[in-house]
């Protein structure tokens, strides 16, 4: 008689407590959208000042998951958690406090750092403590994921119409009860410990397959976050407003991510899942582009948006944890170091080209940054061969699916 399987919801403390910190960080996606505008008018700042604040965040978490892998690995999951957390908790405290936007984007490149210590260890901490495999693992981290990027949205509607420090004490509440559920409930004295060499993920960028994925997760990242970081400024909404929108594009990413992504994958090869996607957001962008002002129209390719992304990023990643024999959390931390600079570069000069001609133009280069993905994988096609074959161990393989997109 077959043992049936355990409920992937029957779950230790333990993995709960870090699950929820999950979310919460996972929030801060997405939670200044809504206020941009806002911050731009209170702290006098140009659209372009204000797009640094996803810089800054980004580009400090690319450059700090280079050296997270050596850092966990050297004092452990819960240490490394729990540091995470807390320079988080303070940054976002020191953002709400700030008078000036220089302050705010300061202040996010430590929340960024904070961001990259707790992503990057979350995953393996929760397949660690997980029960039910790996696979109830990944469940998991994906649910929190989509419920993350949903809420960080609305969460900052709602609390921007407040004022536009209010979604940042939000984080701050948030992340210091995360920190004390991780304090209390993780168990950290039994960890195993392996060390990472230094110079780990610098190396695997070596790889071929490897690099020619990261190069064009780095392009697709600038059309990810023209979409996600540039649209609230020609939508022209209220925080709400953009909390709505955006929270129906998180919810739209999250259901293709952990729902159709597999479905597919399951019937195409990867490499023709990237073929076929990425050529339709770039149309998707282009119509963005072209019907920017109809606030109506504009929301409609955000959400379409947010379905073809939600592929993407399960796809893409999946990919990178095939594409050499490299231990996961190397394999991911490179080559999310190499897409959040996609990520970082994006906002602002979505931001100029708008400045500098109109409102279309930012959606149209973001379309181009794309196709150039696209045909990245196309040229390296050889070098990704193999990561179209069958793998027996599915669930093993994408332990770190997402982990590069929290961002």
């Amino acid at each position: 008689m077959n043992t049936p399987a355990p409920s992937v919801w029957k779950q230790p403390a333990q993995v709960w407590a870090v699950a929820f910190a999950c979310v919460v960080a996972f929030m801060g996606i997405g939670l200044v959208d809504p206020i941009l505008p806002a911050i731009a008018e209170s702290l006098e700042a140009t659209p372009v000042q204000t797009e640094l604040l996803f810089t800054s965040y980004l580009a400090v978490t690319g450059l700090a998951m280079l050296v997270t892998s050596w850092i966990s690995s050297r004092i452990g999951a819960k240490k490394t958690l729990l540091i995470g957390l807390a320079l988080i908790v303070v940054f976002a405290l020191f953002c709400a406090l700030s008078g000036s936007v220089d302050a705010v984007i300061g202040f996010r490149a430590g929340w960024g750092l904070g961001n990259a210590l707790f992503i990057s260890t979350a995953l393996a901490t929760i397949v660690g403590a997980a029960s039910g495999g790996s696979g109830a693992a990944i469940v998991l981290y994906e649910a929190a994921l989509g419920l993350g990027i949903a809420i960080g949205p609305l969460l900052g509607g709602l609390l921007g119409e407040q004022s536009w420090r209010a979604p940042f004490f939000g984080v701050v509440v948030l992340m210091a009860i995360a920190f004390v559920a991780i304090l209390l409930l993780l168990k950290g004295a039994d960890e195993k410990r392996t060390p990472v060499p230094f110079s780990a993920p610098f190396k695997a960028l070596g790889r071929p397959a490897l690099a020619t994925l990261a190069i064009a997760a780095l392009f697709y990242n600038i059309g990810f976050f023209v979409l996600l970081a540039f649209s609230p400024f020609p939508l022209g909404f209220g925080a709400m407003g953009i909390g709505f929108t955006f929270f129906g594009w998180g919810v739209a990413l999250a259901v293709t991510s952990v729902w159709v992504a597999p479905i597919l994958m399951r019937r195409m090869k990867r490499t023709h899942i990237i073929f076929v996607v990425l050529p339709l957001l770039a149309i998707d962008l282009i119509a963005a582009g072209l019907l920017v002002e109809s606030a109506t129209a504009l929301v409609v390719c955000i959400i379409i948006g947010g379905l073809l992304l939600g592929v993407m990023n399960t796809v893409l990643t999946e990919a990178v944890m095939e594409a050499t024999d490299l231990p996961r959390s190397v394999a991911s931390s490179a080559y999310s170091a190499v897409r959040f600079l996609g990520g970082a570069m994006a906002p602002p000069i979505a931001a100029a080209l708008w400045h500098g001609f109109n409102a279309t133009v930012p959606y149209l280069f973001a379309a181009a940054a794309v196709l150039i993905a696209a045909l990245t994988v196309l040229i390296g096609r050889k070098a990704l061969a193999h990561i179209d074959d069958e793998s027996d161990d599915a669930g093993e393989e994408v332990e770190a699916i997402l982990l590069g997109d929290a961002a």
